[in-house]
C-alpha cells in the first residue's frame, strides 16, 4: 500500500481520545482535517498581513491583495484554467451551483427550456436547479441511476437527443455511492450539443488530479474544506467568455467600475462576482493546503485512496447483514464506502461507533432521492483521504463487529 502514514504529524487534531480511544476520523467526505502548515498560515496572515484587499494603498493591503491574487493563480494552475480571472473565490461548492444557476439562468434559460441533473446530485445541485426552472417555466428532468451506482447514459443520450437542453449539471465523484462518473465523456456529448455543463466537484479536487480543460466542462466548483482548506472558502471555475457574458449575481463593493444614483457598470470577472470583502484569510489558507497536497501529489493520494478503499471494501463485504452501495470495482469509486446494516439504523450505528472513538457519517448525506431510489432510510459513510491507514479499517471491522453484537 501507498504509504502516507508519516504524514499524519502533520495533522494535530487526529492525535487525541475521544471517548476514551484514540480517534478514528473517516467522515473526510463531510470535512477534511487541516495540516499544521494551513494552521500556521492563518495565523501568519492574522499576526501579519492582515488588511482588506484590493482597495488600500498601504503596505498591509498590498501585501494582503498579492498574496490574495497569488492564490487565484494557484488555484487555476490546479485544477488546469487557462487564465487566472477564470477562478472565482465562493464559499464553496453550494454558492458557486447557485451562482450560476442564478446569473447564467437568467440570461439563458427560458420557459420550455430543459435542465438536466443526474439522480445522484447533491441536495446543493438539485435544489439550486429547482429554484432556476421554477423562475423562469424551464422543465428539470434527471438522469437515472443504475443498480450498481452508475448513471444510466442512455437515458442522457435520449435526453439530449429529443429534448431542448440547455443545461447540464453532473457530480464529479457521488458523495453518498463514491461514483466516478465519465465526466469528460458526458461533457463531450452536450457540447456536441450546444449544452452547457457544470460539474460539482466537491469530492473530487485535492483527491484525485483534475483538469478543468481536459474534461472540456463549461463550469465547475469546490470546495476548500475537502481538501484539508479552512471551512467558508470554495471556487468556481468559468469559461471566461461565459463569464463575461453574464450579470452580477451579487451587488456591493469591488464588483462595480461606476456608480451613480441612476446607474452602475460593472467589473470583468471574476471581480464581478466577488462583492463585498471576501474570506481572505480563507483563500490564504486554501492557497497553503494546495501547496500542501501538491507537496504529498495527487497521484500519491489518489492510489493510497484506492488501495485503502479495496481493503475497506474486502473486509466491508465479509460482515453478516451489511450492504454496500456504489459501484462494485474500487476502480470506479472514490475514497469511501455507503453500507446498511440489517440489525441497526444509520444513527444507531453511528452513535455506537463514537463511543468507541470511531466518526463515521450516518443518514442521506443531502442526497435524498438517492437514497429513496435505493430504498435505504440512510445509509452509513466512512470516507478515507490520504492520512487513514490500514490499521484504521482494521480499527472500524472491529467496532462494527461489536455492533453487530450489540444490535442483534
Amino acid at each position: 500500500m501507498t504509504d502516507l502514514s508519516h504524514l499524519r504529524a502533520d495533522f494535530p487534531i487526529l492525535h487525541q481520545q475521544v471517548c476514551g480511544h484514540p480517534l478514528v476520523y473517516f467522515d473526510n467526505a463531510a470535512t477534511s482535517q487541516k495540516p499544521r502548515q494551513v494552521i500556521d498560515a492563518l495565523v501568519h496572515y492574522y499576526e501579519h498581513d492582515n488588511a482588506n484587499v484590493h482597495r488600500g494603498l498601504h503596505e498591509l493591503s498590498n501585501r494582503s491583495t498579492a498574496n490574495f491574487e497569488a492564490v487565484r493563480k494557484k488555484v487555476a494552475r490546479f485544477i488546469g484554467a487557462e487564465h487566472e480571472e477564470e477562478i472565482i473565490f465562493t464559499r464553496g461548492s453550494t454558492e458557486g451551483i447557485n451562482l450560476v444557476a442564478q446569473a447564467w439562468s437568467a440570461q439563458h434559460l427560458k420557459a420550455g427550456d430543459v435542465v438536466v441533473i443526474t439522480g445522484m446530485e447533491h441536495h446543493s445541485d438539485i435544489v439550486s436547479w429547482q429554484l432556476a426552472v421554477e423562475r423562469c417555466g424551464a422543465t428539470l428532468k434527471h438522469v437515472p441511476v443504475l443498480d450498481d451506482g452508475t448513471l444510466d447514459i442512455s437515458v442522457l443520450d435520449s435526453l439530449l437527443a429529443t429534448e431542448p437542453v440547455k443545461m447540464l449539471a453532473c457530480v464529479h465523484i457521488s458523495n453518498s455511492l463514491g461514483t466516478i462518473n465519465p465526466v469528460k465523456e458526458i461533457c463531450a456529448k452536450a457540447r456536441a450539443r450546444g449544452v452547457a455543463t457544470l460539474i460539482d466537484g466537491a469530492q473530487a479536487v485535492g483527491h484525485v488530479p483534475v483538469n478543468v480543460r481536459d474534461i472540456g466542462c463549461d463550469f465547475y466548483v469546490f470546495s476548500g474544506h475537502k481538501m484539508c482548506a479552512p471551512t467558508g472558502i470554495g471556487g468556481l471555475y468559468g469559461r471566461l467568455e461565459t463569464l463575461n457574458s453574464m450579470q452580477p449575481w451579487h451587488g456591493g463593493g469591488e464588483m462595480i467600475e461606476t456608480v451613480t444614483l441612476e446607474r452602475s457598470t460593472y467589473k470583468a470577472a471574476p471581480h464581478r462576482f466577488e462583492a463585498g470583502t471576501p474570506d481572505i484569510a480563507g483563500v490564504i489558507g486554501l492557497g497553503a493546503a494546495i501547496d500542501y497536497l501538491e507537496s504529498v501529489g495527487l497521484e500519491n493520494i489518489q492510489a493510497h485512496g484506492r488501495e485503502l478503499t479495496l481493503y475497506a471494501m474486502e473486509k466491508l463485504n465479509a460482515l453478516p447483514g451489511l450492504r454496500l452501495l456504489g459501484p462494485p470495482a474500487p476502480a470506479d469509486r472514490a475514497s469511501l464506502a455507503g453500507f446498511t446494516l440489517a440489525c441497526a439504523h444509520p444513527h444507531d450505528l453511528v452513535e455506537f461507533a463514537n463511543t468507541q472513538g470511531l466518526a463515521l457519517r450516518g443518514g442521506h448525506h443531502c442526497t435524498q432521492p438517492l437514497m429513496k431510489r435505493f430504498k435505504a432510510p440512510g445509509t452509513t459513510r466512512a470516507s478515507f483521504y490520504f492520512y487513514n491507514t490500514q490499521a484504521e479499517v482494521d480499527r472500524m471491522i472491529d467496532i462494527l463487529n461489536q455492533a453487530i453484537a450489540f444490535f442483534s
